[in-house]
């Protein structure tokens, strides 16, 4: 009974032990931590300025803004340019008539 104790003992500890060294590879680089500090610093925030009445606005706004900036060098999204924007038709009025008049 008292091996029974032991192996289940040392059953649980190693599989403890082994969830903590499986959670570890997840974490966030110092050196990915240090990128977006600068990109903040970049877009107007300042880290550790000692304004903490504007700390939640003033840190979304900086987001908002790498976000835009990073939006509009990817090449997705941006401006649309196509022929329903400035209220014409996507379709000739005789390619129309083709279609549905009959």
């Amino acid at each position: 009974m008292k091996s029974l104790i032991k192996a289940v003992v040392i059953v649980a500890s190693l599989a403890a032990s082994a969830a903590v060294f499986a959670q570890s590879n997840s974490g966030i680089t110092r050196a990915q931590v240090r990128a977006e500090l600068v990109q903040l610093e970049q877009a107007g925030y300042h880290v550790g300025d000692g304004d903490q009445a504007h700390y939640p606005d003033a840190i979304q706004a900086a987001e908002a803004r790498i976000a835009m900036r990073n939006s509009a060098a990817s090449g997705y999204g941006g401006s649309v340019a196509g022929s329903s924007q400035h209220g014409s038709p996507a379709v000739s009025p005789a390619d129309w008539n083709a279609m549905y008049s009959r």
